[in-house]
This record gives structure tokens, C-alpha cells and sequence, in this order.
């Protein structure tokens, strides 16, 4: 009896265990010299819910750092802030970065997502003094659903119509957007000729059948003249999000005049690019930001 009372007690102590284990597996960013962290810093929040980021910051000399805002993928349905840990790049160039989650479907169908990711941005607005970043100096970047999450941040501009969760800034902008193989297109993602997935129409939810709410929620409607600079990057063999999207929103922003640079890693897949191409695309992304004079100058 007491052996069998044992292993029902192991049995109800196992999903806690497991927990404690995947949490202490996670990789943790590696920090230069210098840098500080603040973890799950609650940045916005509901009735029952909250969402939290993760702050590298840089040294304060004294003058304010330009940023990174990094947004997983996981055709918002899954994926953690913990799994996004390569940010060397952005420390070469002291840049503070700050690493977010947001609802997923699960939590919230769209536009939840969508909103959070605005918020964090507006976050950073708000707390600029005192986390010693450029308000001047913000790039968002994402992959994939963290992609079209980047995308829809920066290209909303000053268009509130997100921002319920967190107002009070007018003047909300970005230097920069770095979109990696993001969806520019939900309702193709969803219905379109080409690749589709399942993940845009529970996304959207209810709303699965409204064109116009579909509307809103796709980059490529908010390409305009006043847009931020634009980097794309996408494998013209991706499986999941059509190469044509990145196609298509690149061919858009030039039209409208804006500044885009448009990498194809020929053969490559939904990201994880091979170790030579993944350090090429590094250099192209530093070298995009460099030029737009986005970095500290050394």
C-alpha cells in the first residue's frame, strides 16, 4: 500500500518536475561586459492576463542606445521569448534589445497579438528616460508570425487603431523593420492559390470570414510613402510562408518609395539557414543599419 501511495504521489509530482526541467534547459543569452538584464518586466496587461518582455541593456555612458525589439514566430500559436537567445550581432553594435512575448491564439484570437506587439514598442516609448534608449534609434525585427507581428508594429505608424491596451503616445515610430520570412498577407496565408495553413484562420477566429478585419491585420496594406526602412529576408524554398509574400511586399514598398533591401537565400527553407548564409545574413542586416546611421559610431 505505502509503495503504491509512493508512486502516486511520483506520478502527481511528474508534470512539475518536467516543467522545472524544460524552464532550467533553456539557453540563456550570453551578455557582453557591461550589459545588465531586467527579466519579465510586465509590459502590458487585462483583466486576467499579462504579458512580459526581457531587457538587455548596454552600460550608461550617458547617452541613449538605440534598440531592438525581438518578436518570436510560431504562427502565433506557439513559441516562448526564452527560445530567441541570438542577439550577438545587435550586442557588436551596442544596441539594448528587448525580448517579448505576446497572446497567443490560445489566449487570444487576433488582433491580440498584434496589439501587444504595439505595445511593447509604445512601452519603450514611454520608458525611454529611464531605460536610457533613442526613441529615434527603435528596430523591430521578427520571423515568420514574429514577422508579420514586426511588420504590422512599425508599418501602423501613427494609426492607433491597436492601441486600446496602451495609449497616450502620438508620436509612435520605428528606424527600422527587420522582417524575416514574415506573413505579409493573412488572407493568401489563409485562402491563397499557393502554400496555406491552418494557423492563419485560427488566428483569426471569429473574424476567419470577414475580408475587411483580414485587411487590417496584413502588412502589406500599410505600405505607404512615410513608411520606416524595410529588410526582408526569405528562402525561395520555404515550405510554410510563400516566398511570393516577401516578393510582392518588396515590389510594394518600392513603388511607395521606400527604403527596402531584399535578401533571397536561394534553396533555403522556413529559416534555420545554413551556418554560412545565416552569418551573410547577419552582415547584410548590420550593414543595412549601419547605412541608415541606426548603430553608436565607433
Amino acid at each position: 500500500m505505502k509503495t503504491f501511495i509512493f508512486a502516486l504521489a511520483l506520478l502527481a509530482a511528474a508534470p512539475v518536475m518536467a516543467q522545472e526541467e524544460t524552464k532550467d534547459s533553456v539557453k540563456k543569452v550570453q551578455l557582453p561586459a557591461g550589459y545588465t538584464s531586467q527579466i519579465d518586466v510586465v509590459y502590458t496587461k487585462g483583466k486576467d492576463w499579462e504579458q512580459k518582455l526581457d531587457l538587455y541593456l548596454p552600460a550608461n555612458t550617458g547617452k541613449p542606445t538605440a534598440v531592438l525589439i525581438n518578436i518570436h514566430g510560431g504562427g502565433w500559436n506557439h513559441g516562448t521569448k526564452e527560445s530567441q537567445t541570438g542577439f550577438s550581432t545587435f550586442f557588436k553594435m551596442n544596441f539594448a534589445v528587448c525580448n517579448i512575448e505576446y497572446r497567443l491564439t490560445g489566449q487570444a484570437t487576433a488582433p491580440a497579438a498584434v496589439e501587444d506587439a504595439r505595445c511593447a514598442l509604445i512601452y519603450l516609448i514611454k520608458n525611454a528616460r529611464a531605460l536610457n534608449i533613442d526613441v529615434n534609434r527603435i528596430v523591430i525585427m521578427g520571423g515568420s508570425a514574429g514577422g508579420h507581428l514586426a511588420l504590422m508594429a512599425g508599418l501602423l505608424g501613427n494609426d492607433h487603431r491597436f492601441d486600446g491596451n496602451c495609449p497616450g503616445v502620438e508620436n509612435v515610430k520605428v528606424a527600422a523593420i527587420i522582417d524575416k520570412y514574415g506573413i505579409t498577407d493573412v488572407n493568401d496565408w489563409a485562402y491563397g492559390t499557393n502554400i496555406t495553413s491552418k494557423s492563419a484562420t485560427r488566428w483569426l477566429g471569429d473574424k476567419a470570414k470577414d475580408p475587411a478585419f483580414i485587411k487590417s491585420v496584413s502588412p502589406i496594406n500599410f505600405v505607404n510613402k512615410n513608411n520606416p526602412p524595410v529588410f526582408i529576408v526569405h528562402g525561395d524554398a520555404d515550405p510554410t510562408v510563400p516566398y511570393q509574400q516577401s516578393v510582392d511586399l518588396h515590389k510594394k514598398l518600392v513603388e511607395a518609395g521606400v527604403k527596402t533591401e531584399f535578401m533571397t537565400i536561394e534553396g533555403g527553407k522556413h529559416g534555420g539557414f545554413p551556418k554560412e548564409k545565416a552569418s551573410e545574413l547577419n552582415r547584410a542586416i548590420a550593414k543595412f543599419l549601419v547605412d541608415l546611421g541606426i548603430p553608436d559610431k565607433k
